[in-house]
């Protein structure tokens, strides 16, 4: 294990970034490039008022001492372009959303990356390694989705009608589904859901919200085949106790690719990030550096 020690935050540097057709992404920045070092492209899942700041703040400040990290709001959530019309269905958002990540890191000048991809994340990570392979030094899943014959777990099934409840409290009984310890969390939660209902409540957000989850074709799954043809090594991360998406789906998923590490973290929920995070914080950082 790496005996590094990470200290001060690094600054996080946030710009907006064209990319296109009129679109434009807000890119969160931290650290510097180094030769020969791939950046660490950190993609947030999805849900009402999401954005790269609300999933990857501590790790921008902490991983942003050793690597140069992004973390943009992906088109359709946050401070990025919000299409009008937006493209409905899971397929069609993802198809124009990883297609701009491609362009931002080119506008960036970035040729490798490092994609930690949260929930909705893990499956546009996993889609980039059969695009463009050659663009990921290895790769990171976290509660990621993916897998054939899941069950819709209550919590994602609330996270996708969260409209039915839009409110405060609804928003902070959401909050809470993705942690495993509520006690904890519940004054972090509770701080974090009226910043999140805030932004949830603007007109675009729950446009893009509702075109994200419109029933047109079900969530991706990646077969055996599909899967067993990326060989880009990984690194997949799950809570074992996560009410979001169930381990299950990590499991497959590292299963089935050629070159998959997985680490299932106890006492944790689908945060890791955020309620695992030193913990998370090493593994990315001993995964990047070649090792684990």
């Amino acid at each position: 294990m790496t005996t590094d020690t990470i200290a001060a935050p690094a600054a996080i540097r946030s710009h907006d970034l064209e990319v296109g057709d009129g679109l434009t992404m807000r890119v969160n920045e931290s650290g510097e490039r180094k030769p020969g070092q791939p950046s660490l492209l950190m993609l947030h899942g999805s849900g009402p008022g999401v954005s790269g700041l609300s999933n990857w703040t501590a790790m921008l400040e902490s991983l942003g001492t050793k690597y140069h990290c992004i973390a943009p709001d992906i088109i359709g959530f946050g401070d990025s372009s919000h299409p009008d019309p937006s493209p409905q269905g899971y397929e069609a958002n993802r198809d124009l959303r990883i297609d701009k990540i491609f362009t931002m890191l080119d506008e960036l000048g970035v040729d490798q990356v490092i994609p930690l991809g949260n929930s909705l994340g893990g499956l546009y990570t996993l889609r980039m390694a059969q695009l463009q392979p050659e663009r990921l030094h290895s790769m990171v899943l976290m509660g990621s989705g993916g897998a054939p014959n899941l069950p819709l777990l209550p919590a994602l099934g609330k996270l996708i009608r969260y409209y039915d409840n839009h409110s405060p409290e609804g928003m902070g009984d959401l909050l809470l589904e993705f942690v495993y310890d509520k006690e904890a969390f519940g004054p972090r939660i509770a701080e974090l859901s009226h910043e999140r209902y805030t932004i949830a409540d603007r007109e675009d957000i729950r446009r893009s919200h509702a075109a994200t989850f419109a029933q047109v074709g079900e969530p991706p799954r990646y077969s055996v085949e599909e899967l067993a043809a990326i060989d880009v090594r990984a690194l997949v991360i799950h809570g074992r106790d996560d009410a979001v998406v169930p381990p299950e789906a990590s499991k497959y998923i590292a299963e089935h690719l050629p070159n998959a590490d997985l680490y299932i973290l106890a006492k944790c929920g689908h945060w890791s990030q955020v309620e695992q995070a030193d913990r998370f914080k090493t593994l990315v950082d001993n995964f990047a550096a070649g090792l684990i």
